[in-house]
């Protein structure tokens, strides 16, 4: 509904019409966009993942020891333990492409940084995992003194 508004109103379009627009015209016309509201933003990445990588999520989730179905963790108020957090990231990065781990990390942790902040400096977060993974195995996951 937002994002429906957001291209009626920089495309200069009726509400209306942009509502009868399919899905992948009104894709096009919001990837035209030159920038999104945050709140538009954030919807459409987890819109993205949802639709499109529920496997990596729920791997990710499972990597945590959070319970979840397909992805979605079932109760709410849940917190990961930060000293799971690093680890279930390099693994993830080992199972799923390198950008589509970046991308999914950096929502997280854009979405909710106090729930999220032991992803601050991960390298698949931050796109240095083969750096991550090289250390890793020399030091344990732990910076080398």
């Amino acid at each position: 509904m937002q994002a429906g508004l957001l291209i009626a109103q920089q495309k200069k379009f009726r509400p209306k019409s942009v509502a009868a627009f399919d899905l992948d015209r009104k894709a096009r016309h919001l990837a035209s966009l030159g920038s999104l509201p945050d709140s538009v933003a954030g919807r459409v990445l987890i819109v993205y993942h949802l639709a499109e990588h529920r496997p990596m999520m729920g791997a990710f989730l499972d990597g945590l020891g959070i319970t979840h179905e397909n992805g979605l963790i079932k109760e709410e108020n849940v917190t990961p333990d930060p000293s799971k957090v690093p680890p279930a990231a390099t693994q993830l990065a080992q199972q799923f492409p390198a950008e589509d781990v970046k991308l999914y990390l950096n929502t997280l942790l854009c979405q909710d940084p106090e729930t999220w902040a032991a992803l601050q400096g991960v390298p698949a977060v931050t796109g240095e995992a083969g750096q991550w993974d090289e250390q890793s195995r020399v030091t344990g996951g732990h910076d080398a003194l």
